[in-house]
């Protein structure tokens, strides 16, 4: 499934997109992007957004489902 990266997380992976693989909840994929992308564990947290909507771990994903992973923001 396609997830779109923003903020750090991009700058992480190297890519404003990512293609997952085996995953089938939001803490699936989280462990999914922790394993492959070691540097994300230092994020204080890491928002999965399905659909535009803000999901918690248990939440079910398809591949049809637009899957955004959204950093920390701060600014002023």
């Amino acid at each position: 499934m396609r997830v779109l990266l923003f903020g750090i997380a991009k700058d992480i992976a190297g890519a404003p997109f990512i293609t997952a693989e085996g995953v089938s909840t939001v803490a699936e994929l989280k462990s999914w992007l922790y394993g492959r992308y070691p540097a994300l564990r230092q994020l204080r947290s890491l928002m999965v957004a399905v659909n535009k909507v803000y999901a918690g771990d248990e939440e079910t994903l398809k591949n049809e489902d637009e899957i955004a992973v959204i950093p920390p923001v701060s600014g002023g």
